[in-house]
Formats: structure tokens, sequence, C-alpha cells
């Protein structure tokens, strides 16, 4: 995934809140979000190319979601698929600590990433650039293809808006909305991440609309504290339409 919010224990109806736009070239195949034939209990995307996952949830209330960490000076070797670390959390049964430092004892088999795993009651951040696994806290927090709440422009315009709407009674249409935003901030408000600045200004907005290359799912997902998931996605099709994919379920 590219850009993600999430709000942890932060709300009064909610304990997880989630909004992500996942970003990808065009012709790469993914499935949209549904409960595995191979692990009936996850629901989750699925990169066909590689097999792994960028988000998901099971019906045990693991939740798992990951960015890649972009810096044009550490070289991308297409190691093991960072969409495994996602993948096995989900289908395990590790507790989320144990599962980070195996990860953490691991970290040189990945390209750089950021992933953050846990459930409702317990939820971690490790990046294996900067190889420190975090608690997180009870609070709102922006991620995209930086460390966890870099300021970077669309990360702070994303929160800001995302903030505006939790002290609301909110609709998913709204959380949505964010996601949809295209907006394309000014050069100087770009990151330098060590990429042409063409392709810093292709990646810096909240959704990506290019031909090759963009925001292929978008998800909202939220987790009241009577443990049940709303699950909803916006799925972009080759004729460029946005179709609606969702489920509602109970964690056991």
């Amino acid at each position: 995934m590219c850009t993600i919010l999430f709000a942890y224990k932060a709300h009064s109806e909610y304990d997880f809140i989630f909004l992500g736009n996942r970003d990808e070239f065009r012709n790469r195949p993914s499935k949209e979000a549904h409960f595995w034939l191979s692990h009936s209990n996850v629901l989750a995307g699925i990169d066909l190319e590689k097999g792994g996952t960028w988000t998901g949830i099971s019906k045990e209330g693991r939740i798992a979601f990951l960015t890649n960490h972009r810096d044009g000076s550490i070289p991308v070797k297409n190691k093991v698929s960072r969409g495994d670390l996602t993948r096995n959390f989900l289908i395990g049964s590790m507790s989320p600590l144990d599962y980070l430092q195996d990860i953490q004892n691991r970290r040189d088999d990945y390209d750089p990433f950021n992933l953050v795993v846990g459930t409702q009651d317990e939820l971690y951040y490790y990046s294996n650039i900067e190889n420190k696994i975090s608690i997180i806290e009870p609070g709102v927090y922006g991620l995209s293809n930086a460390f966890l709440d870099t300021p970077w422009y669309k990360v702070k315009k994303a929160k800001n808006r995302f903030l505006g709407l939790l002290d609301t009674c909110f609709s998913v249409d709204q959380l949505f909305d964010i996601l949809s935003d295209t907006e394309i901030p000014p050069v100087e408000e770009l990151p330098d991440t060590g990429v042409s600045i063409e392709w810093e200004k292709t990646l810096s907005s909240i959704c990506i609309d290019t031909p090759e290359y963009g925001t292929q799912f978008k998800t909202v997902m939220l987790v009241d504290k009577k443990k049940e998931v709303r699950f909803h996605e916006k799925i972009y099709d080759a004729k460029g339409n946005w179709n609606d994919n969702g489920s509602i379920f109970n964690i056991a």
C-alpha cells in the first residue's frame, strides 16, 4: 500500500479505523478482498504475481498491513516478497510481538518495508530500515513510503481530513473521499526519496491516476467495540471504473 491512515483506540465507537490505498502498476494482476479458499478465516486481497497481500484481517481479529519504504539510495533486489509479511501473520498464530521479532531476525531477506500487525488489543509497527519494533499507542497515524507518521504532504493532508471527521458522525463515503484526492502538491512540498522529480510528482498524490501506474484498491475497514468488522473496498477496473466490494462479520 502507499497511503494509509488509521485510528487505534481513538474513537468512542470504533477500536480500529483503517483507510488505505494500494498503488501499483496497472498490469500487475491482483484479486479483490475475499475469504481465501486456502484459509477461510482470512479476508484479504491477493497479489496474483507473488501470492502475498497488502492488507487484511482474520475472523480471529488478526490485522496486518504493509507499505514499501522508498529510498533510491537502497538497491531493490526483489528478494522474498514483502506481501508474505502480511500474509503469514494473517494465516499464523504467533503473537504480534513474537512475529515481528522473528521477522527482525530475517530482516535482510526483504527489500525495505513498513509493517503493522496486531489485534484490537495490541498493535505494533516495524520497519526493517529503522530496525525497531514499536508498540502503537492509542492515537491517529499516517503511513506512506517512509517511516510511520513521516510528514509528507499527502500524509499530512489526509491525516488532517481524517482527524476532522473523527469527532463527527462520519460516513464510509466520507472516508473514501479522503482516499480519492488526486491533488499533486507544489514541487517544494515533494519528498526527496532519490527518484526523479517527475516520478516524485506522480507518486505524491493520495490517489494516483496515470495510465501505467495508479491506485488499484481503496480500502476502509472499521472494527467496533463489539468486535463487528465492516470491510469496504473499491476496485479499479480496466475500463477506469471503481467497483464496490465488501464484507461484514464478527470477530470470534
